[in-house]
């Protein structure tokens, strides 16, 4: 399997993964464009992307998703209260590319399955990508690390996980008091600190390859959000490197092509 961050931060949201016959989509949240050139950039070709699966119709994620699929005949998947969430905002979609999941689907050679995660959006959805005995998560917009988070992303190969914002940066920023108060909530966001300690929860025997996205473009730096994860992982005797792989999403281009 392989995995690039295309886009990841409060700005926009995209993940390409593929298996050896599937080339797949989570999220499209930025212009059709700029997934089009990240595609490219990664050595990939968006006419042959085989769907688009969306976690949830907040427009970070969303932004891309209905010229896409309009351009390059993709079918979106997502579940129903998400689709009735984002349909007017996408536009017109054909029919038959209009997928309504339950829990899980196949396209072609990569099963997927969704779950649910703790976010103020109508149905929001975490995925598990398996392939081939390999196993690719993605979990952001986690207000916190819920026991079903938990047991879906346990075993995964390759992790995306929410290290959204620092605390102290949030509380004394320049956000509204009321924005303040829904990114701390638990359905908001999970904080750089929450990201490290849910992390010291799922490290097992086999390596895992976490990747940490979805950050705060006014709340957070790259280098905070790594280190704060990796003290806490440190504090724990968690070997980075060794026992975990560490990488950062980044925001405004393609980042962590990983194969696996």
């Amino acid at each position: 399997m392989v995995f690039s961050s295309l886009y990841s931060g409060s700005s926009g949201n995209s993940i390409f993964i593929s298996s050896d016959n599937a080339k797949v989509l989570i999220d499209a949240g930025m212009p059709g464009k700029s997934i089009e050139g990240a595609l490219r950039e990664i050595g990939e070709r968006p006419e042959e992307i085989d769907a688009i699966f969306v976690t949830h119709e907040h427009s970070d994620h969303i932004k891309g998703v209905g010229i896409l699929s309009r351009k390059y005949n993709i079918p979106i998947y997502t579940n129903e209260l998400t689709w009735k969430g984002m349909a007017k905002a996408i536009g017109n979609i054909k029919e038959h590319n209009i997928k309504i999941m339950d829990t899980a689907v196949s396209i072609k050679d990569i099963d997927v399955e969704r779950f649910d995660i703790p976010h103020d959006a109508a149905g929001p959805s975490g995925y598990s990508l398996l392939s081939g005995g390999k196993k690719v998560c993605i979990a952001t917009d986690l207000g916190y690390f819920s026991e079903d988070v938990k047991r879906n992303i346990m075993d995964a190969d390759i992790l995306l996980l929410e290290s959204n914002h620092d605390v102290e940066m949030l509380k004394f920023g320049p956000y509204p008091y009321e924005l303040k108060r829904r990114i701390l909530s638990d359905i908001g966001h999970l904080s750089n600190e929450a990201c490290g300690y849910a992390i010291t929860e799922i490290v097992t025997d086999k390596q895992k390859r976490i990747v940490l996205g979805h950050l705060s473009n006014t709340n957070n730096y790259p280098e905070l959000a790594y280190a704060t994860v990796t003290n806490i992982l440190n504090d724990n005797k968690i070997n980075v490197g060794k026992d975990i792989i560490l990488t950062m999403a980044d925001r405004s281009k393609p980042s962590s092509y990983i194969k696996i």
